[in-house]
């Protein structure tokens, strides 16, 4: 079970999914899991989130329909709950990286 599990909200962020999620991918920590929350996005970002979930077994998806910022946590809780064992928690912004 990893240590950590990054709960990414997805919803219309094509511009930048693929560099938050390579931000994670590309750091010296490798004990996590990625949940990515696809909140009803209709800007081609949805499948941005199958191609990544499908070349890495780390990378996991939700698909739901638009609910807003705090309810697509809420499912990330809730998949993350009923999946993982992590010990940690981590929220990150599609738009945002991490260094």
């Amino acid at each position: 079970m990893p240590a950590v599990s990054i709960i990414i909200p997805v919803y219309n962020v094509k511009p930048y999914l693929e560099g938050c999620v390579k931000s994670v991918l590309t750091q010296s920590f490798q004990d996590f899991e990625v949940v990515l929350i696809n909140d009803g996005a209709t800007d081609g970002s949805e499948k941005i989130c199958d191609q990544f979930v499908a070349c890495d077994s780390r990378l996991h998806v939700v698909h739901k329909i638009n609910g807003g910022l705090s309810s697509a946590r809420n499912a990330g809780l809730d998949w993350m709950f009923q999946n993982s064992g992590s010990e940690w928690l981590f929220f990150l912004d599609a738009d945002d990286a991490i260094h």
